[in-house]
């Protein structure tokens, strides 16, 4: 014979309501029809689970035993269910990136993940530097660093290098002559990105210290020095990987190919906590965005 689960789910209302009528009302059916369904469970199991005599019914020892085993199996099953329904109906895959991965390598080449997936709901947001991701909310992120991240949580892989060097807009250079001498850089103008650290490494690197320049703007976000190189501010010192675009449209120029900061780089962290669909969204995007690192935008598909 079949355990009479709706019997069970009965006897469980009835015990955290504390009486027929309660349970009646919890599970949206009549006093007499719990009363039935705890008869039922009573001839089902050969005897009384119930003691009847007085006012209210109180549950014999073997009941309250029986009571306590049935509301952990329901709990358990409800969880389990809640668990399944998320997998199959999953939220977005939420992807966090910094400011100029986002700008630069993500957006220009989401369409072509959009394509290959077009199953997978996306949703980007943006990680500010050198604040933790709070991977409860994100799936996947792009962060910046020296070395390997030094993470709480979630496994970093290397994406992209962060090797940078002198970049300008072509309409700064007289007769499109590019400079030949680390002095010649600073009659362009020399921008800078957070503090004069970048531009002091690589004028010791081409064995000269870096000139004094007081009025030389400082730009705290990449964005923002990216923008102002564009513009025909100055020179700056960029990421190859976050101008590789601006360089074949020639939007943008090479200098020199002396550079600095190659000990930093941009990651690509997983989070722990997707799973189901999310988790196969997740692993389809890691896979397509490692394919598509080395392409311009317009070839990530």
């Amino acid at each position: 014979m079949q355990i009479p689960l709706n019997a069970l789910r009965s006897l469980d209302a009835v015990v955290k309501t504390g009486s027929f009528k309660a349970a009646a009302e919890l599970l949206f059916v009549t006093q007499s029809a719990v009363s039935h369904q705890i008869r039922h469970l009573e001839d089902w199991l050969g005897g009384p689970l119930f003691d009847r005599d007085g006012g209210r019914p109180r549950l014999l020892p073997h009941g309250a035993e029986l009571a306590r085993a049935v509301g952990l199996s329901l709990a358990e099953m409800e969880a389990a269910c809640g668990r399944a329904k998320a997998g199959m109906k999953a939220g977005p895959l939420v992807i966090a990136a910094i400011p100029s991965v986002a700008v630069c390598w993500l957006i220009p080449r989401l369409a072509g993940f959009r394509a290959a997936h077009p199953e997978v709901e996306i949703r980007v947001v943006y990680a500010m530097h050198g604040r933790d991701i709070d991977f409860r909310d994100v799936h996947l992120a792009f962060v910046f660093a020296r070395g390997q991240p030094d993470l709480a949580e979630g496994r970093a892989e290397p994406f992209l290098s962060g090797a940078s060097v002198p970049v300008c807009s072509p309409a700064i250079l007289p007769a499109g002559r590019r400079p030949e001498r680390p002095s010649e850089y600073l009659s362009l103008g020399l921008l800078h990105d957070t503090d004069h650290s970048g531009w002091s490494a690589w004028f010791r690197r081409m064995g000269v210290p870096l000139p004094m320049q007081p009025a030389a703007p400082v730009f705290e976000d990449f964005n923002l020095l990216r923008a102002a190189t564009l513009a025909g501010q100055g020179v700056a010192l960029c990421p190859l990987a976050m101008i590789r675009d601006d360089l074949a449209a020639g939007r943008l120029v090479q200098l020199s190919a002396v550079s600095v900061l190659e000990d930093h780089g941009y990651h690509l962290v997983a989070g722990p906590g997707a799973e189901g669909v999310q988790a196969r969204a997740a692993q389809a995007f890691r896979d397509w965005a490692f394919a598509s690192r080395d392409l311009g935008a317009g070839q990530g598909a």
